[in-house]
């Protein structure tokens, strides 16, 4: 498992060199501050953090773990880089969210790599379905999440956000309806 804190790996690693990565599951009981601190570190990039991100980034083993979702957590060595969770919405349908890469390792191919394990485990469960709302301020997202196969849908379409950012809405299908 990763260490819980985050280190600077700018100094560490080139740009043109990708960093090793290996994905864990975040259980309950494991520390999730790696989790906390990377998703805190881009909604306040982009955003303000919000009601819902308080109480998720707050009690993920309650909110997303004991809830039958699942937390993925890409390491380099022992540091935390990235991660992303597949919240349950029931009947086999899984909301990608909180998905972060450090910043100092965004364009390397590990959000790609997290989005890839998300959807393998998903379908590993048995899911029919994914679905997410993100932003249009955050376009390297909608263009990663296009291009492994999400379609956009309109809002009414899925269940409600709990975003007041959310204003892109999509849905991957991983068994023909």
């Amino acid at each position: 498992m990763c260490a819980a804190a985050s280190v600077n790996l700018a100094d560490q690693q080139s740009r043109s060199t990708p960093p090793q990565i290996e994905i864990h599951r975040l259980r309950p009981g494991d520390d999730a501050t790696p989790f906390r601190v990377l998703n805190e570190e881009w909604i306040t990039s982009y955003f303000v953090l919000e009601d819902k991100d308080r109480e998720t980034l707050g009690d993920p083993e309650n909110t997303i773990l004991r809830r039958g979702g699942h937390i993925l957590l890409a390491c380099s060595g022992s540091d935390p880089v990235g991660c992303v969770a597949l919240v349950s919405a029931g009947e086999g349908c899984y909301e990608v969210s909180k998905m972060a890469v450090s910043p100092f390792l965004r364009g390397r191919g590990i959000g790609r790599l997290l989005l890839q394990h998300a959807i393998g485990l998903a379908r590993t469960l048995g899911a029919t379905s994914l679905f997410l709302a993100s932003s249009t301020k955050l376009p390297p997202a909608i263009h990663l999440y296009e291009s492994v196969g999400f379609k956009h849908v309109p809002p009414e379409s899925l269940p409600p956000s709990a975003y007041a950012r959310s204003d892109v809405f999509m849905r991957l299908a991983l068994r023909p309806d």
